[in-house]
C-alpha cells in the first residue's frame, strides 16, 4: 500500500479517559481497530483492517525506536513508548503506547496488541528533540538500513551514558 500523506503540522489530541486499541497478527496487519484508533488515524475501518499498522507511521518518527519495539515485542517483552502517529488527512497525534505480543497456550506469540493513551506535554516536549536527533542521524545516512543502525546505537549511548534501560528511560520522562 503506497501513500501520500503529507504531514500537515496540526495536531490532534486524545481525551484524557480515551484509549486507542488496536491488534496486529504477526506481520503487523491491524487485525483490530477500536473506534477510537479509527477517529484519530481518519481512515475507514475497512482501510485499517488487514493494512499495516505503519500506516500510521509518521515521517518524523525515528525508526530505530520500532526496531527497539519488535526486538523487545519478539523477545516476548511488553514495551512502553512515546509515538507520533500520522493520520490520513495529514494531522498528527501523540500518544503514550503500551505494546504487548499475545501468547498461544504453548508460549508462541501470535500477534500483538497495543493501547495507546494520551501522554503528558512534558514528556513529549522532552522526546521531541531526542526523535529529531535520532531521525536527523537516519536521514544522513543514504542507505535506510544503515541509517537505522546508526540512529539505534545513538539511542543505546544515550541510555548507557545516563545508566538506565529503555523502559525506565520513557517512564521517566
Amino acid at each position: 500500500m503506497t501513500r501520500t500523506v503529507r504531514a500537515t503540522g496540526i495536531e490532534n489530541v486524545l481525551g484524557d479517559e480515551e484509549l486507542i486499541v488496536s491488534k496486529t497478527d504477526l506481520k503487523g496487519r491491524i487485525t483490530y481497530a477500536n473506534d477510537v484508533f479509527v477517529r484519530m488515524a481518519k481512515y475507514p475501518y475497512r482501510e485499517l483492517l488487514g493494512a499495516p499498522h505503519s500506516l500510521v507511521r509518521h515521517p518524523d518518527m525515528p525508526r530505530c525506536v520500532f526496531k527497539l519495539l519488535w526486538d523487545t515485542l519478539e523477545s516476548k517483552q511488553e514495551i512502553f513508548a512515546y509515538v507520533v502517529n500520522l493520520a490520513k488527512d495529514g494531522s498528527h497525534y501523540w500518544v503514550f503506547a503500551h505494546v504487548t505480543p499475545t501468547l498461544d497456550e504453548n508460549g508462541n506469540i501470535v500477534g500483538y496488541h497495543s493501547n495507546r493513551r494520551k501522554p503528558e506535554r512534558v514528556p513529549i516536549e522532552r522526546i521531541s528533540p531526542i526523535y529529531k536527533a535520532l531521525s536527523a542521524e537516519e536521514a544522513r545516512h543514504a542507505n535506510a538500513r544503515d541509517g537505522m543502525r546508526a540512529s539505534f546505537d545513538m539511542m543505546v549511548a544515550l541510555l548507557k551514558k545516563q545508566g538506565v534501560g529503555y523502559d525506565e528511560f520513557v517512564l521517566a520522562l
